[in-house]
């Protein structure tokens, strides 16, 4: 017995483990992705889990260059060879972010690059080992949209109660007064002074009934997001029909109002969105126009967006302005609406809009020459991104 335990002994400590064996070890990780590469970059080996993971057969990848598995993006930033650099001067590179498979869809990866020596040092090439880990972050980032709604949420409840509070009540009550003293003085007043107070009840009136409505379509894009459905849409026709609604209103301030968007450029963005956007920046850019003016729309295709201007001639903004202009503060719309005919609420009706479309939005202005608005919209729908300094620390022990 104890010779037999000498011997066991010495079989384990004899034993070489084949080349064989480590390919089927690797065979048989089919939630990673290993190959490796030569000193070139090029693709030289490619595991039953890398054809799992990216789609390609083995005669298909072996012979392509390591760029192939990189976003554009990422290509264009150098991070393959930045990868390649890093494991050379560290010995090891690791790091988290989007690949693209064979069907060009893409899949979020925690990656292992190091280099590959030979028994006498010499460099043979890289090994790279991907994990995928997409629906981990989908899980993390449904997270930290939760918790972003939750304070977006909390935030405009309390605008809501603040502009309901000040921006609604205060004009009603002036309102109610001026309806009062007209009741009470109407027979003593000339015709012409009572004409005035009418005139601006009506409207005082009306702008209460535009700022109200404005809210309540805040209020229902914040609190009702079921409501979005975005889908492929022509520019030019959208920008149309917002000039054909507020022709009249142009016309009466003799303002000129000019289409320049050109033929077949498209965004991905919800209908209704898209021209309550056109509709509250081209009626605010009438009411600062000066008479004779012209707002002109224009748009471009730059990368995967599609920007947008919407250039007048008007009066323009100062600098204080124009860093408070899509600020959800109840002071700045005050100050707005006051300075700016009542150009508050409706702006951050616009940047919910836009940002719920995957824009932004924002605005370059000098006082006594005019304003352009520029906002983006997607040009395809958009992929899920994620932003360079939103890494995911990998727990191996997963």
């Amino acid at each position: 017995m104890e010779n037999e335990k000498i011997n066991s002994k010495i079989l384990k400590s004899n034993y070489i483990p084949t080349a064989e064996f480590y390919s089927q070890i690797i065979d048989s990780l089919q939630d990673y992705s290993i190959f490796t590469l030569d000193n070139e970059f090029v693709i030289n080996s490619w595991s039953s889990g890398s054809t799992k993971i990216f789609g390609y057969e083995p005669d298909e990848i072996i012979g392509q260059h390591f760029d192939v598995i990189f976003t554009e993006e990422d290509i264009q930033n150098g991070i393959p060879q930045t990868e390649i650099q890093a494991a050379l001067v560290e010995g090891r590179a690791t790091d988290n972010r989007w690949h693209i498979c064979k069907d060009r869809s893409i899949f979020y990866a925690y990656g292992l690059v190091f280099p590959l020596t030979g028994i006498d040092g010499e460099m043979l090439g890289y090994v790279k080992i991907l994990r995928d880990l997409t629906e981990r972050k989908k899980s993390e980032d449904a997270i930290k949209k939760y918790v972003k709604e939750l304070e977006d949420l909390n935030t405009h409840k309390e605008n809501v109660l603040a502009i309901v509070s000040h921006d609604l009540r205060s004009p009603l009550s002036g309102i109610i007064g001026t309806a009062e003293y007209l009741k009470t003085n109407l027979d003593r007043l000339e015709s012409t002074k009572a004409k005035e107070m009418l005139d601006l009840l009506h409207k005082t009136a009306v702008d209460e009934l535009n700022m109200l409505d404005n809210l309540v379509e805040w209020a229902r894009i914040k609190y009702a997001s079921e409501v979005f459905s975005p889908a492929k849409i022509e520019l030019f026709d959208y920008a149309q029909k917002v000039f054909e609604s507020l022709h009249d209103a142009a016309a009466l301030n003799s303002v000129n109002l000019r289409n320049e968007i050109g033929p077949n450029i498209s965004v991905f963005a919800d209908g209704k969105m898209l021209l309550s956007v056109f509709q509250n920046i081209i009626s605010n850019a009438i009411k600062h126009s000066l008479p004779g003016g012209e707002i002109i729309v224009l748009a471009k295709i730059e990368a995967e967006k599609v920007l947008i201007q919407i250039k007048d001639s008007g009066i323009g903004m100062s600098k204080d302005v124009q860093s408070k202009l899509f600020t959800p503060q109840m002071s700045t719309l005050s100050k707005a609406r006051k300075d700016n005919k009542g150009a508050g609420i409706g702006l951050l009706l616009v940047k919910g809009f836009l940002e719920k479309n995957d824009g932004e939005i924002w605005v370059e202005s000098v006082e006594g020459i005019g304003s352009s608005f520029y906002f983006t919209l997607p040009l395809e729908e958009p992929l899920h991104k994620i932003d360079s300094v939103d890494k995911i620390e990998f727990d191996e022990r997963v």
